[in-house]
């Protein structure tokens, strides 16, 4: 495994060394946070300490941080029993709940093209899952009155999550009980998760104000002319577009995402045909088939998300293996 090459970020990204010390650290508190003694406080001060830093690193002082198992809870949370509509290019978890119950909601980056969205003035959701850490972007003046995270889209662990909530909107709790998180979400906190999603969205902000994406996106840029350079038929979704500056979405017509995939992964590198939601589903991509791309292209699609260890030399091994691919691919096509 030491030679593979993981590609496929916007799924999950690696356990960040600040994350992991901090949930290391948090398992010798032994106490409950709802417990009024020392260990209690003790508990409840490492769940406040991460809510102070996914506060500060998502622009959100003064707004309540709601923490969750994640983005598909904090969703859950925020569009229970509201009449709402989107556009059908949202992540899974918050389109299934556009169709159960009713444009009020807005992803702002999406996870299969990266293409940003033309945010409104005022609206009631925004998942800005996959824009935390990678975008200069800030709570407190996108117009939302929620916002979805997800700890390990940002190098935190999976299972932790959190939904932003402008200060004194009211929600309804879905799960109740003890009354925890402001009596919006009961049950006893998941320490250890919630302060690796505290350390991995500061350490995430950092990465971001020292410019570490624009590196990125110059790879990213590295591995889209080298694409291109190896199949002339190959489309780039959302090349002209304002992007993630990591994402890259393209597509060979004729030449299935997931048979792409499974080549890539024979081959030592990790990506995607889709969001990790959908994955095991062998269909075209509803994001493309939105964006009005006909059956075959959105069938033919894949995803590669790079990362602040991604290198040039893992990039160029990529282009190289992916062009081995699709010329095998011609030939048997031929």
């Amino acid at each position: 495994m030491a030679d593979r090459v993981y590609l496929d970020w916007n799924a999950t990204a690696p356990l960040r060394p600040e994350a992991r010390s901090a949930m290391v650290a948090a398992m010798d508190a032994v106490g409950n946070p709802s417990s009024v003694h020392a260990e209690g406080r003790a508990a409840m001060a490492i769940i406040e300490r991460a809510r102070a830093q996914v506060a500060e690193a998502f622009g959100a002082v003064g707004a309540d941080i709601v923490f969750t198992s994640g983005a598909t809870e904090a969703a859950g949370l925020a569009l229970a029993g509201r009449d709402l509509g989107g556009t059908g290019l949202e992540h899974d978890a918050v389109d299934a709940w556009l169709k159960r119950h009713g444009e009020d909601v807005v992803q702002f980056a999406n996870s299969e093209t990266g293409v940003l969205a033309q945010l409104p003035e005022a609206f009631w959701l925004c998942d800005a899952t996959q824009a935390w850490g990678k975008l200069p972007i800030a709570f407190n003046w996108l117009g939302a009155q929620g916002a979805l995270a997800s700890a390990h889209k940002l190098g935190g662990p999976k299972g932790a999550g959190a939904l932003v909530l402008k200060r004194g909107t009211e929600i309804p709790a879905q799960l109740i009980g003890g009354g925890q998180e402001m009596g919006r979400r009961a049950g006893t906190e998941n320490v250890i998760g919630i302060a690796g999603f505290g350390a991995a969205a500061e350490a995430a902000q950092r990465d971001l104000e020292a410019g570490v994406w624009d590196r990125v996106e110059k790879l990213r840029t590295i591995l889209e002319k080298g694409i291109a350079a190896a199949s002339d038929q190959t489309i780039f979704v959302g090349k002209d577009a304002k992007r993630l500056p990591n994402t890259s979405c393209f597509a060979t017509p004729g030449w299935k995402g997931e048979t792409q995939v499974m080549s890539m992964d024979l081959a030592g590198f990790a990506i995607s045909a889709g969001s990790a939601c959908s994955s095991g589903k062998v269909k075209e991509s509803r994001v493309l088939r939105a964006m009005g791309y006909d059956e075959l292209t959105a069938r033919s699609a894949v995803r590669v998300s790079l990362g602040p260890t991604t290198t040039q030399d893992e990039i160029e091994r990529f282009v190289d293996a992916w062009g081995a691919a699709c010329r095998k691919f011609r030939a048997r096509a031929a």
